[in-house]
């Protein structure tokens, strides 16, 4: 958006609660990679220009990739300064901070989906003895006590760290919800570039039926690897991972899980044929057919007859639960009555429900890719025009 804005010759400022790239420096585990190949690692004017297109960053490689654009774009970001505040103020806005007051005409929120780390009610019910875990605590293996653990979430990041958990020596139970199961390659090519050239990834918000819910889809099943692997359900449980159905709650010492696992993975089995057929579809009609593999589909996703609906949590057989339940914003410093009453914010496309205040980096926010890297160089363009427009600083229409 800085970069927008710089383009625009719209005077702005950048304010940062840590430093450049904060969350990725301070809030990631060791062995995480991008779930994106590097080839899609791209904002506006700059991109991945390494000789491994098709691999994976490392966290020490996106801090410099982010740091690097910082300095790239001349963004005059302030760093290490805290928003405490931010209320209307006549036309504008005052926004309170550790080192002071600004005001401003236009705002842009952009400090993310994944603020505060998501747990249940019911995490506050786990027996005493048991050490609870976020993955924003999560660094590796080493920090955990011998034991088994309980990781409750099946997206991307309960995938991967079940898996390093596991293979570290300790039992690994995974707690399964919905989930987006998605192979790593298909056809000889990465799933990510499939769903760009198909036009999936550019799918807008407002050509969806259900925003709502599409918004609030999990983050699909992909980890990046340089052996760039399919991690699925399946993969797990051929290492010993145990699978058990959505944590329901906790009940006296027993920690209760619901029936419907079998169910859960086989909709996931049939929405991830229903995006290979709509890939198989396209490559026909492009005239692909020949340049890459021919089609194939996964084995579906394999349950026990019987997977457990509760465990005794006083038998010492679970020592850690690391939740993976997800994320959510924090706009506890935010005095306009803008949010919803899940504390989300109220939005269209990114034009929140205030005059001059915007939104920037929510999953969906403007197009599919949105909580993509690469997602945020279209939304911040359509952003920054409508904020131009709104500055009256626009020659261009504004889009809706």
């Amino acid at each position: 958006m800085s970069r927008c804005l710089s383009d625009r010759a719209i005077d702005h400022v950048v304010l940062d609660r840590g430093e450049v790239a904060n969350s990725w420096r301070n809030e990631r585990w060791d062995s995480l990679r991008l779930l994106t190949p590097n080839w899609q690692s791209r904002l506006p004017g700059y991109h991945y220009d390494g000789d491994d297109p098709d691999g994976f960053m490392t966290m020490s490689e996106v801090i410099a990739f982010i740091s690097n654009y910082a300095k790239f774009v001349s963004a005059p970001v302030h760093t290490n300064v805290a928003v405490t505040s931010v209320r209307q103020n006549g036309e504008g806005y005052q926004v309170l901070t550790d080192e002071g007051a600004w005001n401003c005409r236009a705002l842009v929120l952009a400090s993310g989906a994944f603020s505060i780390a998501h747990v249940p009610r019911f995490a506050d019910a786990v027996p005493a003895g048991i050490t609870t875990i976020t993955p924003k605590e999560y660094r590796n293996p080493g920090q955990l006590e011998p034991g088994g653990v309980l990781v409750v979430g099946a997206s991307a990041t309960g995938l991967q760290l079940a898996d390093e958990i596991h293979r570290s020596g300790r039992a690994v139970t995974l707690a399964v919800g919905e989930h987006v199961r998605l192979p790593r390659v298909y056809r000889g090519r990465d799933i990510q570039w499939w769903m760009h050239v198909c036009g999936v990834l550019d799918e807008r918000y407002d050509e969806v039926d259900d925003i709502v819910r599409a918004r609030n889809v999990p983050s699909p099943q992909l980890v990046g690897t340089p052996e760039r692997i399919s991690m699925d359900l399946n993969a797990l449980t051929d290492i010993g991972v145990k699978l058990v159905g959505k944590f329901a709650g906790i009940n006296g010492s027993k920690a209760q899980f619901s029936g419907s696992l079998r169910n859960v993975c086989a909709l996931a089995d049939l929405k991830m044929c229903r995006l290979l057929d709509t890939i198989d579809e396209w490559a026909t009609e492009m005239g692909m057919d020949g340049e890459c593999e021919a089609p194939h589909r996964f084995a579906p996703t394999e349950v026990e007859d019987a997977p457990a609906l509760e465990i005794d949590l006083s038998r010492g057989e679970i020592k850690t639960i690391l939740w993976a339940t997800g994320f959510r914003p924090d706009y506890s410093w935010l005095d306009v009555p803008v949010l919803d009453r899940r504390g989300g914010i109220r939005h269209d496309g990114g034009i929140v429900r205030a005059p001059g205040l915007y939104v920037l980096g929510l999953n969906f926010l403007r197009r599919r890719k949105s909580s993509f890297i690469h997602g945020a160089e279209d939304d911040a363009r359509d952003l920054s025009t409508h904020l131009a427009c709104y500055v009256g600083q626009g020659s261009t229409r504004a889009p809706h």
